[in-house]
């Protein structure tokens, strides 16, 4: 659920080292260098205080209606057309241009996102079964299926670039996944209410034909196309000037995004701690993590690419927006507390197993 305008950490240490480098430029590569800590702190502040939190998440500003569909308007909605916006605000027009320079790759790229994590846990319901507690069962489910349906998140693009990735494939995999979300977002939700019961199967049924077409088209596509279209009209030149300040909002709306979201399960697992439970979405969660990961590994040796559309395939497969998940889950499942979880656990895992391929594939020529 990362922030979709951050870039490579080498660059953002080339800019700090710049003549007339700003306070804002020093507090944005500061945080940018330490965005997993700053994360966990957000969690951590919404373990010990959610009030805050919890009000942001009540703040209601209206509805929106498109034929049968309603979706509320609410300040994490906002939140996160914010993010999306400033992601599309951020595409330079020249990187338009080669987004489809790859087609094959980005198509085979944007299929293995959605499939191999649905086949990993079609493959492991079966061990779920044997938990003892279904209930916890099926809120590890319907989490992962909010995981899974959620377009490829933008902060992959920053890991590739960091990776001496190709942009261009890295880009195509985001713009194609954000796009379909509409169309692909329920389908996955509707595949998962089948191996789901229940209320917990209702509820995704619900949600995958009432509501989530027009939920990610206002919250995910508009706000994406409109950002690139005002690159478009405002040029490069007046939009890199306004980078940095867009950088810096992006980190601040993303951790309050993720502190808001958090403050509705994590102060109930801080109290009452149930640790097989938490054990369980951990290595499920880090399962899923690797194995995409590892899918966009195995997709780059089989299709023979070089190692910079390898570094996009892994960062694009491995790397999802569970902001969009968190926030469609705080308006459709707030009585599902538990399902918030996965998300939360998911974002962590992506972060540090990013972190580790980093270093394990595309950082050992450099040392």
């Amino acid at each position: 659920m990362q922030d979709q305008t951050t870039r490579s950490i080498e660059q953002s240490s080339r800019d700090a080292e710049r003549p007339g480098h700003s306070l804002v430029d020093s507090i944005t590569h500061f945080i940018h260098r330490h965005f997993l800590l700053f994360l966990i702190s957000a969690y951590v502040l919404a373990a010990f205080l959610p009030e805050l939190g919890l009000w942001l998440r009540h703040l209601h500003l209206g509805r929106v209606s498109l034929g049968t569909e309603k979706v509320d308007i609410t300040l994490s909605l906002v939140m996160l057309s914010f993010l999306l916006f400033n992601a599309g605000l951020g595409i330079r027009a020249k990187q338009l241009v080669g987004l489809w320079s790859h087609p094959t790759v980005i198509g085979l790229g944007f299929l293995a996102n959605i499939i191999v994590p649905i086949v990993l846990v079609c493959g492991l319901r079966q061990a779920m079964g044997l938990w003892h507690s279904s209930d916890e069962v099926q809120s590890l489910l319907v989490g992962l299926a909010l995981i899974v349906a959620m377009p490829i998140a933008g902060s992959s693009t920053a890991w590739s670039q960091n990776a001496n990735g190709n942009l261009g494939l890295s880009l195509g995999l985001i713009f194609l996944s954000t796009m379909l979300s509409p169309f692909t977002g329920p389908i996955v939700l509707k595949l998962f209410s089948g191996i789901t019961s229940g209320d917990y199967s209702e509820d995704l049924a619900e949600i995958a034909t009432q509501g989530t077409n027009t939920f990610l088209l206002i919250s995910v596509v508009l706000p994406s196309l409109l950002g690139i279209i005002l690159h478009f009209v405002l040029k490069d030149k007046r939009v890199n000037a306004l980078r940095s300040h867009l950088k810096l909002s992006n980190f601040v709306v993303l951790l309050l995004l993720n502190y808001s979201n958090a403050s509705v399960s994590l102060p109930h697992v801080v109290r009452f701690p149930d640790w097989d439970f938490l054990a369980l979405i951990v290595t499920v969660t880090v399962a899923l993590c690797v194995v995409a990961f590892g899918a966009g590994w195995a997709l780059a040796r089989w299709l023979k690419v070089d190692k910079a559309d390898m570094a996009s395939l892994m960062f694009g497969l491995g790397m999802n927006n569970n902001g969009t998940g968190l926030v469609l889950a705080s308006q459709t499942l707030a009585d599902h507390p538990n399902v918030f979880l996965p998300l939360i656990f998911y974002t962590l895992a992506q972060q540090i197993v990013a972190a580790l391929v980093d270093r394990k594939f595309f950082r050992a020529d450099d040392e």
